[in-house]
């Protein structure tokens, strides 16, 4: 009788033990939907098995980002706000109009900008827990992923801010202290920005999980140290972090003496100092390079250049004088940063004329010279005397330059880019650079032409003649100076 068998039975034909190994290997092995489907589950193709599968919705992103590997660099993404307290609408403005220049200096991108207008910040969120809703909505609605807060922000105000944004929170200071780590290139530059940016970090220390975990104390002679919790690692952190800062203010002052000594050298050679203080962006570098060749770094952004660079230049009647171009200052400049330079500052201090830079074409040049005036008297320069140099006058509406002139008596409008007023602002630092105090009429033999040569370098030569005994000079000079010329004083006529 013969039988018929089905594929299922067919399938299920037996192989001899030693062959079995063998047959399952073989590429057209039967396979069974009903026996093997159950146990294999869905099959994939060798380079899917291998391959990484992304698991959606995982990303803390706003935005999902579907490639990793092929993701592009992109730019913080922020939202401005400010609390308005006091003064115009227009001042606010002004103040987050300067927020966004700075953010955008730092390398993000600006999307929006909110004002809110109280009697004073509030003392939880800054804005309040209901307008932080606001901006939880707005953050949302742009696709931020940071927030700056036109001010300085306590601790808990940033927890608080956070806890309810659900993105990134930072203030006024620590982006401006962002920037000037950008842009720090010289070694004591760097060591100012990260002095400074401890002393902001140190009071803002974050315990996350573990990390307010105490450590077990240190049991008697080393013992098993259990005899009670130690610090937590938080307080170990603060701990490092002041130490870090001792070290930092041993290494800036020890580079501090060396800028004095180099200082001290141009004192003993009586040669005069005018330091360039101004706003920052407000054209300090370009009339550096305007005045003395320099070749500066000149560029449309904020803080483009934070060391000091000193140069050598020479009035049009010929007395050399030393021009020393110094850090920007901004409205509400982080105390911390004025402690961490307060060294480089000392050549506002220590100068012999001030020139105070102020943008003519901004559209409050008047809050530009109050917020420098401020820092000025901070470094304790008041009683340095002051020219007020309106740069981008070719950019600036007349009439403001009018109204700053009639404000201040002592100022002078120029154009660094184009040149315009520079000659005048060069005969009027040679007017205002202080004189030597003693006169003198004398007759120098030609075997000691270099008395003659030092007059001419150090101080002020009101005439000279050439005679048969030697050179008849009468000039302004400094003691010293004039104590080296005594011997040649012509006796009186009898």
């Amino acid at each position: 009788m013969t039988s018929s068998s089905s594929p299922s039975q067919d399938n299920k034909r037996s192989y001899p033990e030693g062959l079995r190994a063998d047959a399952l290997m073989e590429e057209d092995v039967a396979w069974s939907l009903d026996t093997d489907g159950e146990r294999d589950g869905d099959q994939f193709d060798r380079s899917e098995r291998a391959a990484l599968r992304r698991v959606a919705g995982l990303s803390t992103e706003l935005e999902d980002v579907t490639e990793v590997e092929y993701r592009q660099l992109r730019l913080e993404r922020v939202v401005l706000v400010g609390v308005w307290t006091s003064g115009t609408a227009k001042d606010s403005e002004n103040s987050l109009a300067e927020l966004a220049a700075l953010a955008e200096t730092a390398g993000a991108l600006v999307l929006d900008g909110v004002i809110q207008r109280r009697d004073k910040p509030d003392a939880a969120t800054f804005i309040g827990s209901g307008k932080a809703m606001e901006l939880r909505d707005i953050v949302l609605e742009t696709g931020a992923d940071t927030v700056i807060c036109d001010g300085e922000l306590g601790p808990g105000q940033l927890i608080a801010l956070e806890d309810v944004v659900k993105v990134k929170v930072i203030d006024r200071t620590a982006l401006i202290l962002d920037i000037f780590a950008q842009h720090a290139k010289s070694r004591e530059g760097k060591a100012q920005v990260a002095l400074a940016q401890m002393q902001y970090m140190l009071p803002r220390l974050r315990g996350w999980g573990q990390s307010l975990s105490r450590q077990m104390g240190g049991g008697k002679g080393g013992g098993l140290a259990t005899r009670g919790p130690g610090e937590t690692k938080i307080e170990t952190d603060r701990r490092r972090i002041r130490e870090k800062m001792a070290k930092m203010r041993r290494e800036i002052a020890e580079m501090k003496t060396g800028r004095e000594i180099k200082r001290q050298e141009r004192k003993r050679h009586k040669v005069p100092s005018v330091a360039i203080a101004g706003y920052t962006n407000a054209g300090k570098s370009s009339l550096l390079n305007r005045l003395t060749g320099a070749g500066v770094l000149v560029e449309n952004s904020l803080f483009a250049t934070l060391d000091p660079t000193v140069r050598r230049a020479e009035t049009p009647s010929g007395r050399l004088y030393t021009l020393a171009d110094t850090v920007g200052f901004v409205r509400h400049l982080p105390h911390h940063l004025v402690e961490a330079f307060r060294s480089t500052m000392e050549e506002v201090g220590e100068s012999d004329l001030i020139l105070h830079v102020v943008d003519g074409s901004h559209p409050a040049p008047e809050e530009q010279l109050a917020a420098v005036r401020e820092v000025i008297r901070d470094v304790g320069a008041t009683g340095v005397p002051e020219i007020v140099v309106i740069n981008k006058a070719d950019a600036a509406d007349p009439l403001t330059l009018q109204r700053l002139m009639r404000i201040e008596k002592h100022s002078i409008a120029v154009s660094a880019r184009t040149g315009q007023g520079i000659e005048e602002l060069l005969a009027l630092i040679d007017t205002e650079l202080p004189r030597p105090s003693v006169e003198v009429e004398v007759l120098v033999p030609y075997t000691h032409g270099q008395l003659v040569a030092r007059a001419h370098a150090d101080g002020d030569v009101i005439s000279e003649e050439h005679t048969a005994e030697g050179t008849l000079l009468k000039a302004r000079v400094h003691e010293e100076l004039a104590a080296d010329l005594a011997p040649y004083v012509p006796a009186p006529l009898v």
